[in-house]
């Protein structure tokens, strides 16, 4: 003897129904991919290489090997150093965010966050914070290791504040120009190519490691004006370890403050709507 059922396919239809799925919000995808790529410095602790043994090995190289031929007037030298250094580290978290970059771009990382219902946007935003959070250790490491060479922060907590929320300003329109780099470029070795020629004379062309008095008037200048060293002027001044600049130094240097967070946000300005505009080119269908 044989049954037959009946089925109702109005009762099939809702138990195989779906609930919508609403993407998660900017702020949710944005720290996915942060937690992305700071998962891989997790796993390899080698990424941080840059930002803890080389700012130390220049700490280290500055203060006990050319330190004692450079004369800095009214400072000590440990102290005078270690912004320009805290400084150039900031500046490297472009060369930073601009190979990670055009490394997902060439493996098809990108591609497919794409195929994921997840905006653009939040890939460049996730990359710019991660990439943040990378050179701040960076930061916290050469603290420490001026602390025990006799670095000191002289003034209030509030100027020392100041000094820190500078250095990740600039650190932050540096990291557009890492996009832009790694969205026009089109292998990991390009990138590094041209961020070694373009990134190291800038910061050695400033007031980061040797005053600007000493040099010939066009290049003292050129490095006054470069708005690398109107963000260690800052930083000294702000942390009492450098006096005011001299007389004859340039006007940015005499605005250092002012100054440093004008040319971060000219910066931003420039390179943020040009590394959009080439990462979107890059990765359009």
């Amino acid at each position: 003897m044989t049954t037959t059922s009946t089925l109702n396919p109005t009762a099939i239809g809702t138990r195989l129904a779906r609930p919508d799925i609403k993407p998660a919000g900017l702020a949710r995808q944005s720290w996915i991919v942060v937690r992305r790529n700071l998962t891989h410095i997790k796993r390899m602790p080698e990424m941080l290489l840059d930002v803890t043994i080389q700012p130390v090995m220049f700490v280290l190289l500055f203060a006990y090997v050319f330190g004692g031929s450079i004369m800095t007037s009214g400072a000590n030298y440990r102290e005078w150093l270690l912004p320009g250094i805290m400084a150039q580290t900031m500046v490297f978290s472009c060369f930073v965010v601009a190979v990670g970059l055009n490394s997902d771009l060439d493996k098809g990382i990108v591609d497919r966050f794409r195929s994921l219902p997840i905006s653009r946007s939040s890939i460049l935003i996730g990359r710019s914070v991660s990439s943040i959070i990378h050179s701040s250790i960076g930061v916290v490491v050469m603290s420490l290791t001026g602390l025990l060479i006799g670095w000191r922060i002289h003034n209030g907590f509030g100027e020392a504040v100041l000094a820190f929320a500078l250095l990740l300003l600039f650190g932050f329109a540096m990291i557009w120009f890492g996009i832009l780099v790694g969205s026009l470029m089109r292998s990991v070795e390009a990138v590094q190519g041209f961020m070694f020629t373009s990134m190291f004379p800038i910061t050695f062309l400033a007031n980061t490691f040797a005053p600007t008095e000493q040099m010939p008037t066009w290049l003292r200048t050129i490095a006054e004006w470069n708005p690398i060293s109107a963000l260690v002027q800052a930083m000294r001044q702000l942390w009492g370890n450098a006096p005011a600049a001299p007389a004859g130094a340039a006007w940015p240097l005499h605005h250092a403050v002012p100054v440093t967070i004008g040319w971060s946000l000219l910066l931003i300005a420039i390179f943020a709507p040009l590394a959009v505009r080439a990462f979107l080119n890059r990765t359009r269908d």
